[in-house]
């Protein structure tokens, strides 16, 4: 039954207007912003055609984990692009990061990936495939 649906996630941030300029302006992606006053919110058209929503939540608790993966082909050049659009890279304890904050990993998975936060303290990543 939900096989067929056009399923789509979202999540929270605590500023609609941060997070516009953010996904719109530091990350290329487009951004759409619908609707008024409490029922505003943003979509966020991706390549594959998916659309995720954001919407203002006052009580915004920031994600713990990874809300957005953003597969790319060469990771150096994308972490080296966002660093230059101020993108600042995180390091978690457990990970053995370079100087630029990429994780070198295997057995499977993405062989490099990469993690930063939007505004609103939710993270994301960009990470190199096998």
């Amino acid at each position: 039954m939900l096989g067929q649906s056009k399923a789509f996630s979202g999540f929270s941030v605590d500023d609609l207007g941060q997070a516009r300029r953010f996904y719109g302006e530091t990350l290329g992606l487009d951004v759409a912003e619908t609707g008024e006053g409490d029922m505003r919110m943003l979509t966020i058209k991706l390549g594959t055609g998916a659309q995720v929503f954001v919407y203002p939540k006052e009580t915004h608790t920031p994600a713990t984990f990874t809300i957005l993966n953003f597969p790319v082909d060469d990771i150096e050049a994308a972490v080296a692009e966002l660093t230059g659009r101020g993108v600042t890279f995180e390091r978690y304890s457990g990970f053995d990061h370079d100087d630029k904050g990429i994780v070198r990993v295997g057995n499977g998975g993405p062989t490099a990936i990469a993690w930063f936060t939007d505004p609103a303290g939710n993270v994301l990543s960009v990470l190199q495939e096998n």
